[in-house]
């Protein structure tokens, strides 16, 4: 049989095909669709697209993705619903502080005031809330509930599963990855065997600065923000982590956050430029098992 490679744009049903096309013997190439458009001539039709996508994989440097297993589909599956289901509480959340307001009725920002606050004012008959308000009110309160039992259930899947991958225990030691960023990354990203180095896995992530030179002259802008994004916001969540609570005398994380709060780099600053180093370590810890070991220190 003669072996043909299959090249595919990458879409929601390019890991199905590309298993089923690996299964039959055939290698499977899945290209970026940003990286087809540039070889799509004049009109679209499927005999142009079919042609842009064979030249495009020809290409000697074309960027390629990985086809995902399906446990990686599996994982990458519960992070989706989670930040759905995340996004859907903040939203009900929202919408009830909104409503209490319209009456007269303030709850400070964040859940955890939300929470010791909305019952109380449920169940206090003096104040100026009337009937069918506070009949909407305790249905979004008992909606905020339900999300909140279906995060925990999501919590207690995506921890059992990163207890049971020993890629996701390795990446729990590094200080500001935990077990939700650490399945989120094997989900995502796999082995990390497909980037040459862990920067261009920050580039991948979209933690390193755009670039806009010419003429010689290198003109560097703010972070790209390409990629992945819900993978850069845990990122960027534990790194703002680290720098609250890291010890700046015996973590040489802490000690670095240090060197560069005193030369006055602004705080966010410190933020982004700490999940760069996270995710370089990252990608550390994925490839080359065995031959990095980060030292357990105070935090």
């Amino acid at each position: 049989m003669i072996e043909v490679s299959i090249g595919m744009e990458a879409c929601p049903g390019c890991h199905g095909l590309a298993r089923k096309a690996k299964s039959f013997g055939h290698p499977p190439c899945i290209v970026p669709a940003q990286f087809v458009k540039p070889f799509v001539k004049s009109n679209k039709n499927d005999l142009i697209d079919a042609e842009a996508i064979a030249e495009a994989i020809s290409r000697p440097t074309m960027r390629t993705v990985i086809p995902k297993t399906t446990a990686q589909l599996d994982l990458q599956a519960l992070h989706r619903i989670r930040e759905r289901v995340v996004s859907h509480k903040t939203a009900v959340v929202n919408q009830a502080r909104a409503f209490l307001l319209e009456y007269g009725l303030t709850i400070h920002s964040g859940i955890a005031k939300f929470t010791h606050d909305m019952p109380s004012l449920l169940s206090d008959e003096q104040n100026e809330l009337s009937p069918s308000m506070r009949d909407i009110l305790i249905d979004l309160w008992q909606e905020y509930r339900s999300l909140e039992e279906k995060l925990l259930h999501l919590r207690r899947q995506i921890e059992s599963i990163a207890d049971a991958d020993g890629i996701a225990k390795r990446l729990t030691s590094i200080p500001g990855v935990g077990k939700l960023t650490a399945t989120a990354m094997t989900a995502f990203v796999g082995n990390g065997q497909q980037f040459k180095s862990g920067r261009n896995l920050a580039a991948w992530l979209g933690l390193v600065p755009r670039e806009y030179s010419t003429g010689g002259k290198q003109r560097l802008l703010g972070m790209s923000k390409r990629g992945n994004a819900y993978l850069r916001k845990l990122l960027i969540h534990g790194a703002r982590t680290c720098v609250l609570h890291l010890n700046r005398t015996t973590n040489f994380l802490g000690q670095w956050v240090q060197l560069m709060e005193e030369r006055g780099v602004h705080r966010n600053k410190v933020v982004v430029a700490l999940a760069n180093k996270i995710a370089r370590i990252i990608w550390a810890v994925m490839t080359r098992p065995g031959a990095f070991y980060l030292q357990q220190r105070e935090i």
